[in-house]
């Protein structure tokens, strides 16, 4: 099994990159509006894909995705966009290491409705996983509390 193969390199690469976004982005929001960032993002990524499914050959023929398929890519697509929408939002009016821990709650919720909605099982240690990322996202505000001005 090659290195690019293991979920876990392409896991920790989106780890990285989500951070690298929410640096980015916070700097791109300071004087524009939060939804046409959010626009320019979108033709950003739109344009790299297209470049890269056509250096590595990998169009597919539209008619060869089924009408499921294309239900949940839609769905997720309109979930997407809402979850950008609300991130650059809350980063234009939020400090980026406030903003992004709540968003991170999405890995909990990710748990959650896979077990609820895929049927996926859950080991004890990657629910002590879940736990601790919940957890450490109810500590962020009392560390605030603690550290405000008196």
């Amino acid at each position: 099994m090659s290195l690019w193969s293991s979920w876990q390199i392409w896991a920790v690469l989106s780890a990285i990159f989500a951070a690298l976004t929410a640096i980015f982005a916070k700097i791109g929001v300071e004087n524009i509006n939060s939804d046409f960032a959010t626009f320019i993002r979108t033709i950003v990524i739109l344009v790299t894909l297209a470049f890269i499914l056509l250096a590595t050959g990998q169009f597919q023929a539209p008619g060869s995705v089924s009408s499921r398929t294309y239900l949940f890519l839609l769905l997720s697509g309109l979930a997407t966009g809402a979850s950008w929408i609300c991130y650059f939002r809350a980063l234009k009016i939020g400090q980026a290491a406030q903003v992004a821990p709540i968003d991170k709650l999405s890995v909990v919720m990710v748990a959650i409705f896979g077990v609820i909605f895929l049927g996926e099982k859950l080991t004890a240690p990657n629910w002590l996983g879940v736990a601790l990322i919940a957890v450490g996202r109810c500590l962020s505000p009392i560390a605030r509390l603690r550290s405000a001005p008196s």
